[in-house]
């Protein structure tokens, strides 16, 4: 460790290589986002293909899949009185919800994917190969309208990410 003086005006004194709060608390949340990271991965890919309450352990002899865009969604919304409001909520708020931690995520362990574009199309890549993959093994349904809902719940990830970046910019002067 070296100890320089700056004689200036406030005689300030740095310590090369000295414990500098703002870097080893980016590299706290950037360790942080890559186990958060993993440990969503792990559980939503247990819920997607083998999660008993939603009974992805069950091949389907009859499949059912939907290419119509909001064909699911509005038939939701339209019969949510005799479906209940639970199963509404786990189809429609649970596919935004299920995304929303990898458009935070993503943007917070890797500097290159930043750009609301790539975080979004990856988003949407990943929904559309769980949906390729329940259309193939016959797990769960494939439902474009799960795709259109998991993007969006990527869009909302990433804005809370912009909004936490921008706190931590206000607050130490650089992005996480």
């Amino acid at each position: 460790m070296r100890i320089t003086s700056n004689m200036g005006s406030n005689n300030k004194r740095t310590m090369k290589g000295s414990f500098d709060v703002k870097t080893q608390a980016k590299k706290y949340i950037k360790i942080s986002g890559i186990v958060l990271f993993l440990i969503y991965i792990s559980i939503l890919i247990y819920f997607l293909f083998f999660s008993e309450e939603y009974n992805r352990n069950i091949i389907a002899i009859e499949y059912r899949y939907n290419f119509t865009p909001f064909k699911e969604i509005m038939r939701f919304w339209l019969h949510r009185r005799q479906l209940g409001w639970e199963i509404v909520i786990i189809n429609i708020i649970g596919n935004i919800g299920a995304f929303v931690p990898l458009g935070l995520f993503i943007p917070i362990i890797s500097k290159r994917l930043r750009k609301a574009w790539k975080v979004i199309m990856l988003g949407a890549l990943l929904s559309l190969t769980v949906e390729l993959l329940q259309l193939v093994t016959r797990v769960g349904s494939c439902d474009v309208d799960d795709i259109i809902l998991n993007t969006f719940g990527t869009m909302v990830g990433y804005l809370l990410f912009c909004s936490c970046n921008y706190v931590w910019r206000k607050t130490y002067g650089k992005a996480i």
